[in-house]
């Protein structure tokens, strides 16, 4: 009986599995992870150099931004720009340059120059260290370039977070309700410094 088991195993060893049957059998660790949340934009490669276009040395347009690969159950999503470079006040906060919260499970992005507003037409909201607006890179010209981050959080939630009059801590207590509801992120860098 045991050499009957093995010539079996043999015999299916030397003739793999092909078409329709090579379909339905299940991949090696069973099924594959999901793909992850991924974020992008056309004005500017990741990594790269932001155009003034988009920064304080020239129009301080938002720029448009694509994500893709939407986890399931996602309600909301939370757009975070911020500057790690900066150490604002001697402590461990760094610079807000745009948060937008509550934007809709159903979106796949935000198009170049989104108005200034604390509540956008779709009732996601926005706060910057400017105001209720996107506020552009800014890095002094007799420094190193910044590592401008976005990044968007998919979340499982609605916010329940009102804009107050400091973006700092507006943007804390956005983060503080996000814990425990983070489905999946994605990020994206530009550099910039302000021309000599």
């Amino acid at each position: 009986m045991r050499n009957r088991t093995m010539i079996l195993w043999m015999a299916l060893a030397a003739f793999p599995l092909t078409g329709a049957a090579q379909a339905q059998a299940p991949a090696a660790g069973g099924a594959p992870p999901p793909r992850p949340m991924t974020l992008t934009t056309t004005a500017w490669a990741d990594g790269a150099q932001i155009p003034p276009k988009y920064t304080q040395a020239g129009d301080q347009v938002s720029p448009a931004l694509t994500w893709t690969n939407t986890p399931p159950g996602t309600q909301t999503f939370v757009l975070n720009m911020r500057d790690p470079d900066v150490a604002r006040n001697k402590t461990s906060e760094d610079q807000v340059h745009w948060i937008v919260w509550n934007i809709p499970g159903t979106a796949t992005g935000l198009p170049e120059g989104v108005a200034a507003g604390a509540t956008r037409p779709d009732g996601s909201q926005q706060i910057s260290a400017s105001g209720p607006s996107y506020r552009g890179p800014g890095a002094p010209a007799n420094g190193p370039f910044h590592h401008y981050t976005i990044e968007v959080y998919a979340l499982d939630t609605k916010i329940d977070v009102q804009p107050g009059a400091d973006a700092w801590d507006t943007r804390t207590k956005i983060f503080q309700a996000m814990n425990g509801h983070i489905l999946g992120k994605a990020v994206y860098v530009g550099l910039f410094r302000r021309p000599q």
